[in-house]
Formats: C-alpha cells, sequence, structure tokens
C-alpha cells in the first residue's frame, strides 16, 4: 500500500513551495521529448503545468490521491493548460500508446514502501516507453548525520511537523501537527540500480542535482535520466 494521507493534499502548496529547482529540469526533458508526456505521482500539477505550457502538449497526470488531482484540475484550468489527468496506482501503469517520456519528481517513489512495488513500477514504465523514450525521477540521498541530527525534532516549516526515522525500515515518518502522516522509503544508489537492471532500463545519466552537476560525495540527490535497454 502507497502511505500517502490525503490530508497532506491540504496544505500541499505549502509543503511543496521551495521545490522549484526540478521545474526546468523536467521541462528542459520534456521539450527534448518528441511523442507523449506523463508525470507519475502529478500532485497538484506543480511540474505538469509548466511542462504543458512549455511544449504546448497535454500531460498525463496519474495520481492515486483525489485531493490532489482536485487541485490539478483546478490549477491547471487556472494556467489555462489541459493536463490528462487519471485517478490511477503508478504500480499498474497502463497507457493508450508509449511515452517518450515518463517522469516522477519530488522523491514520489519513495512513497512505494517494498522492492516488489518499484520492481513492479519501473517494470510497467520500462513497458510503458517507446524505444527511444526516457525515464526520469528523482530521490534524496540518504545521510545518516542528518537523520540523526533530525529524528524526532519538531519543525515549523514548512507546516508544523515531526520527522520520525527508523533505520531498520529504511523509512522517514513525517507526521504533521494536525495528526496527517506520510512515510518515505530510502535507497541506496545500488538499490535503484539493480531495480533498473531487473526492469530494463539503462542509465542515460545519474546527476548530483538539477543543475546536471555530478553526482559526488557532497550529493544529497539522486536524479537520474534512463532508457529502454537495447
Amino acid at each position: 500500500m502507497i502511505t500517502w494521507d490525503d490530508a497532506f493534499a491540504e496544505r500541499y502548496d505549502q509543503w511543496s513551495a521551495h521545490m522549484t529547482a526540478d521545474v526546468p529540469f523536467y521541462v528542459d526533458l520534456a521539450r527534448q521529448a518528441n511523442g507523449p508526456l506523463v508525470e507519475l505521482a502529478v500532485g497538484n500539477g506543480r511540474v505538469a503545468i509548466p511542462v504543458a505550457r512549455a511544449t504546448g502538449r497535454q500531460v498525463i497526470g496519474i495520481d492515486l490521491s483525489d485531493g490532489m488531482l482536485e487541485q490539478a484540475r483546478s490549477n491547471a484550468a487556472a494556467a489555462g493548460v489541459q493536463l490528462d489527468l487519471r485517478k490511477a496506482d503508478i504500480r499498474e501503469l497502463v497507457l493508450d500508446e508509449p511515452a517518450a517520456l515518463i517522469y516522477c519528481p519530488f522523491r514520489s517513489l519513495m512513497h512505494l514502501p517494498t522492492w516488489a512495488d518499484r520492481r513492479r513500477t519501473f517494470e510497467r514504465v520500462a513497458a510503458s516507453l517507446r524505444p527511444d523514450g526516457s525515464f526520469a525521477w528523482n530521490v534524496f540521498v540518504f545521510d545518516h548525520q542528518i537523520a540523526v541530527r533530525n529524528d524526532g525534532t519538531h519543525q515549523d516549516r514548512p507546516v508544523p511537523h515531526t520527522l520520525h526515522y527508523s533505520v531498520p525500515e529504511n523509512r522517514i515518518d513525517i507526521v504533521r501537527d494536525d495528526g496527517a502522516r506520510s512515510s518515505l522509503w530510502w535507497g541506496t544508489k545500488n538499490e535503484w540500480l539493480g531495480l533498473l537492471d531487473v526492469a530494463g532500463l539503462d542509465v542515460e545519466a545519474l546527476y548530483g542535482g538539477f543543475a546536471r552537476e555530478p553526482l559526488d560525495e557532497t550529493s544529497r540527490e539522486y536524479v537520474f535520466v534512463t532508457r529502454p535497454r537495447r
């Protein structure tokens, strides 16, 4: 089960306001893609709307959250762009035609708790791409020092919440003061590479940030661009 409390949708604008660097990255990939564009975990359209505006093409947005999809519809209408929004489980992704680009921003793949969940998602993505298509996503690089520093702490921004780290479970629980809860499961670089391997996807690029900086010891973000194996 994907652990996303739909109550998070109520204040998602505040929660995601700090994340802006990824938008031009995914927009650039979409401009290079010649064919259908698909966003997994589209949320409120934070990335899909700029992609649709920049490319002049409709973006297919997949999400399980009714609250998020409702916001995406409203935001897209206000922005004057069209999104093809679909309530669906990304683990069961099925498209009418193969995509030129499938992308999953804002670490949303980390809401999938198990290897099996992620493997199923990657396999469905691989089956849904054109032979020259791309699959791009980002997740954070786990840092034990940050975990020790933040475990159990209460933070007021972007909205009041408390963080709990379960290192044996590779899990972070985010609990808002109003009781809304969300969990993330992190993975190592080799775990992500292993998922790509079994799904038949190859790495085209692995960056340490959205400015396409190299991945090094200081990197705290994995930014993957992958393609179907040939």
